[in-house]
């Protein structure tokens, strides 16, 4: 076992500080000794992170269907802050135009821009348009239905009656799974709502996105005890989301439905060869608790 202040600063040294920021990408499975160390690790690695710069998001499958990707992105979604992404990207394409706006500056719009360098405001409306096209419309690093919804949050910061506030606002509900009709978005151009045949691609868009927006990258938490619950108690217990036998303990045991069903993961998170008095941090299955 490693101690959690032990693998929190572990973490944040060879994986937070270095390794994601250069660009890596690292999967990590935690066991904690109880639920109070499991409150404290996860609190430890949030503050590094955001220390660091990342944009961080955590997910219990208490709240949320953990094994349904959607409602994963969805709850990602709910703790982003999409205006402030869309801020900075705004700011960056307009410095790119040749209109520097300082970063503490809360006004963006067009016309407070363009009064402030004394230019036609339809022309810096063009020119920043098409630097945010070039820089969002052209990043293939995140799928279609995302660089639009991106464009369109920029667009609408500008102020220039090209996007809606309706518009905007369906927009921000489609991100976080709040949207009632997607026709509310025809005119913005997304067809299709959020679902599992799109939602991992979204998802990996997002930690695109706030890497280009200049954070460090995106760290997301799940928090995975709640599959532990072989039974459901009592229906007057019952709190939260609870899970099909197939997400319980035997995942670890039944041959057919279980991990050994599942060779890459099983080779991902089994230790092969481990040492008896000391664990080895850079493994994916770490477990926390007093050395």
């Amino acid at each position: 076992m490693i101690a959690t202040e032990v693998y929190a600063d572990f973490l944040d040294e060879e994986y937070l500080r270095t390794y994601i920021a250069g660009g890596g990408a690292a999967v990590k499975l935690v066991v904690a000794a109880d639920d109070e160390q499991s409150r404290h690790f996860s609190e430890n690695v949030r503050q590094r992170a955001l220390l660091d710069g990342y944009v961080v998001a955590r997910v219990d499958a208490v709240n949320t269907r953990i094994h349904m990707m959607d409602q994963v992105f969805f709850e990602v979604a709910r703790q982003v802050d999409w205006d402030g992404l869309a801020a900075s990207a705004v700011r960056s394409a307009l410095a790119a135009a040749g209109y520097p706006v300082a970063d503490d500056s809360a006004d963006i719009t067009v016309e407070a821009v363009a009064g402030r360098y004394d230019v036609d405001p339809h022309e810096l409306s063009r020119d920043v348009n098409r630097q945010l096209q070039q820089r969002i419309g052209r990043d293939f690093a995140m799928v279609a239905e995302f660089r639009v919804a991106m464009l369109r949050l920029c667009q609408a910061l500008l102020a220039t009656g090209q996007v809606t506030e309706a518009e905007r606002a369906a927009v921000s509900d489609w991100l976080r799974g709040e949207l009632r009709q997607i026709s509310l978005l025809r005119s913005a151009l997304i067809f299709r709502r959020v679902g599992r045949h799109n939602a991992r691609q979204l998802l990996f868009s997002l930690a695109h996105w706030v890497s280009v927006q200049g954070h460090a990258g995106l760290v997301l938490e799940l928090d995975v005890r709640r599959l532990g619950f072989a039974r459901r108690p009592r229906p007057e217990e019952r709190v939260g989301n609870y899970y099909t036998k197939a997400a319980a303990p035997e995942f670890l045991t039944d041959p057919g439905r279980g991990i050994d069903a599942y060779q890459a993961l099983k080779l991902r998170i089994f230790d092969e060869v481990r040492d008896r008095r000391r664990d080895n941090p850079y493994s994916s299955l770490v477990r926390l608790g007093t050395p």
